[in-house]
């Protein structure tokens, strides 16, 4: 019985730039999972070959010491587009056990079953992408799935995926609340709110389940006065600072700091907005930090639909409301203001008067008035700091990763016409 999954990435990865220049599609989060932990969930059973872009190999290597990395062995394996919000009806439509078939949702590959020589069907190696013709001479059968295609999806699914998740997550008995209620804390709805061991929530805390439930991790604060509507997810040693309003369908990684209003969003692991602002439909990567009263607009004032700059040209999410994007170890000064739908890349610094423009590229330096670029080893130099002051290595491979980030990125600045800064 075939019982192997190989989740792959395609070349609509793009789609995701730049929160996908240092992670393989499958490591983002929506909802309180990742995408790849939600394949996991739905298939206990099977045992999981991670498939990424040759660069990020290593990295994955690293971070993943027990899982095959592009290597695929000898015989069946189900592969399993990345990009795919798996739901419980996923294992029904696409079963282990089945006949050989490639599976499309439109023009999108979505799986393919090779119940026999697998690397043989795909002409001896793993590409760096898959294509719609990876698997030749299969019977090609049309599926309906949830797909991630851009940003705004995580964005848009991250409240109902929260909801699903917690509901996969939350023990079938025993305590919900395992950490501290402290006297004068509020919670509504208590038996939709599960508090790991450990966490602190202080007096004048209100944690407001009826519209949705509310999942805190281990050794959470939440400081008093904050304000949290469900559905919503904080993760294990994060802090949530006094005062805070954190509104519905907002998930926050392990280990980071926030403060002010928050709606609508997902924030990655050790990622910080500790201070007031506003930060609204928004996706942040890991190693952020918006300085104080850094404030995103999420709403056109013409309430139109919102355009966005992805992979260098303009979409339209279809949404009213869009906020900020931004990528891995890119950071903003006090009092930053960002329009709808801006796009931040990775390891970017912006500050300065007046809103930066509305795509800034990977490595970049500076806001409205000028953009430079910020020399790498600077900006992998000040990675390492903030990295070590969590106690956390950052490592060859991740300064490969990021330097390899760099170089693929150079198009980029070079239209936007930017000059080496010294700083």
């Amino acid at each position: 019985m075939m019982k192997r999954i190989c989740i792959f990435e395609d070349q609509r990865y793009r789609g995701l730039l730049p929160l996908v220049y240092t992670r393989p599609v499958y490591d983002l989060r929506c909802g309180v999972l990742t995408l790849r932990e939600k394949v996991q969930r739905r298939y206990p059973k099977a045992s999981i070959s991670l498939h990424s872009r040759h660069y990020l190999a290593e990295l994955l290597r690293q971070e993943n010491p027990n899982a095959p990395v592009n290597i695929i062995d000898e015989g069946g394996y189900l592969f399993l587009n990345g990009r795919v919000l798996a739901d419980s009806m996923l294992p029904k439509v696409l079963p282990l056990q089945g006949e050989n078939a490639v599976y499309y949702q439109g023009d999108t590959l979505i799986a393919a079953r090779v119940n026999d020589n697998a690397l043989h069907v795909l002409g001896g190696d793993l590409p760096d992408v898959f294509e719609p013709e990876s698997f030749k001479g299969l019977s090609r059968k049309e599926i309906e799935v949830g797909e991630v295609k851009y940003p705004w999806d995580l964005i848009g699914n991250n409240g109902p995926e929260i909801v699903t998740d917690i509901a996969l997550l939350r023990p079938a008995s025993g305590k919900r609340i395992k950490g501290k209620i402290y006297a004068g804390a509020h919670l509504v709805n208590r038996p939709q709110i599960f508090v790991g061991k450990g966490s602190k929530i202080k007096p004048g805390v209100v944690l407001d389940a009826e519209s949705g439930p509310i999942f805190i991790g281990d050794d959470v604060t939440i400081f008093p006065n904050a304000f949290i509507e469900g559905p919503a997810f904080i993760g294990n040693r994060t802090l949530i600072k006094a005062g805070a309003k954190i509104y519905e369908d907002t998930s926050i990684g392990q280990v980071c700091k926030v403060g002010g209003e928050v709606e609508a969003s997902i924030i990655h692991s050790y990622s910080n907005k500790q201070h007031d602002g506003f930060l609204g439909h928004a996706y942040l990567g890991k190693w952020v930090n918006l300085g104080a009263d850094t404030n995103n607009s999420d709403l056109k004032n013409n309430y139109g639909t919102v355009k966005v700059y992805i992979d260098g040209k303009q979409v339209d999410s279809g949404s009213m409301f869009m906020g900020l994007t931004m990528g891995d170890h890119s950071k903003s000064s006090i009092n930053s203001m960002f329009n709808t739908g801006t796009v931040v890349g990775v390891s970017s610094n912006v500050f300065g008067s007046g809103f930066p423009p509305k795509s800034v590229p990977s490595f970049s330096w500076g806001g409205s008035d000028n953009l430079t670029t910020y020399d790498p080893d600077r900006a992998i130099e000040v990675a390492r700091r903030v990295m070590a002051r969590r106690k956390i290595e950052l490592t060859s491979v991740e300064r490969r990763m990021l330097m390899k980030v760099f170089d693929l990125t150079a198009g980029e600045r070079a239209n936007r016409g930017s000059a080496t800064s010294r700083e």
